[in-house]
């Protein structure tokens, strides 16, 4: 069974981690997939990969932290496609470890505008899209850290990432009488380049219920759910797949 045919996505983020698993599924779900990252090989090499499958796909590469890239990506669906069904909102990035007095501001903005403020500007494009196809899903890549635990060093990453949950319930307020349902996702640990090394692995998998980390495709059958009409009531709402951190912290 295929949820998403004939539906329209577009995945930030999806040169690598969850969100190439998440245009990987979403394609193999019969979406069209609008993918972006801002390295145009390692992006082609993720598009390859769906058409070589029989996906319908269109790479758009580009800085997400940048008003225009999302200008790009709405008007890319649109013509290539036919609008604007789901996206999923995945950029993100750590920054520096640090304690919380001793990040720069420069720093701090670094953090917020790749986690907090993209999010924002691809909403800002992708609702107006979504409104011309009477609604559709937004999916934000939220995270364990800063809406279930604080990590030693991660304060601007947990402030973005908890930003999060905030701009989703204002969608809510704002859309979901329009038929646009907006929800946050939030990963625990999951095995992508972010991860770190192995010693950090297995330092993250200790923080879980489950005693270790996710895999990708993990996190992207979640975002599948609620992008899909299988999550059609559910609506500013968070999304734990975090293998049960926030059961036992």
């Amino acid at each position: 069974m295929k949820l998403l045919d004939n539906k329209v996505a577009i995945i930030i983020g999806a040169s690598s981690g969850i969100g190439r698993a998440t245009a990987t599924l979403f394609a193999a779900h019969g979406a069209a997939v609008v993918i972006n990252a801002r390295g145009e090989k390692a992006l082609d090499e993720v598009a390859g990969e769906i058409s070589g499958a029989g996906g319908r796909v269109h790479a758009v590469a580009g800085d997400a932290g940048v008003e225009e890239t999302h200008a790009r990506l709405a008007d890319a669906a649109t013509s290539v496609f036919g609008g604007v069904d789901i996206a999923v909102n995945n950029a993100g990035g750590v920054g520096a470890a640090k304690p919380m007095a001793e990040i720069s501001p420069d720093e701090w903005a670094y953090v917020l505008n790749v986690n907090l403020t993209s999010a924002f500007l691809g909403a800002r494009y992708q609702i107006p899209a979504m409104l011309q196809r009477g609604g559709g899903s937004i999916v934000f890549t939220s995270s364990f850290v800063g809406t279930s635990v604080g990590i030693p060093g991660m304060s601007a990453y947990g402030a973005a990432k908890a930003g999060l949950m905030g701009l989703v319930k204002g969608i809510t307020a704002d859309y979901a009488v329009s038929g646009i349902r907006a929800n946050a996702l939030l990963p625990g640990g999951v095995d992508t380049p972010m991860a770190g090394d192995q010693a950090q692995k297995e330092w993250a998998a200790g923080l879980h219920a489950m005693k270790r980390i996710a895999e990708p495709e993990e996190i992207a059958q979640a975002a599948l759910f609620l992008a899909s009409p299988m999550a059609s009531f559910v609506a500013g709402a968070a999304l734990f797949a975090d293998g049960g951190n926030a059961a036992v912290k």
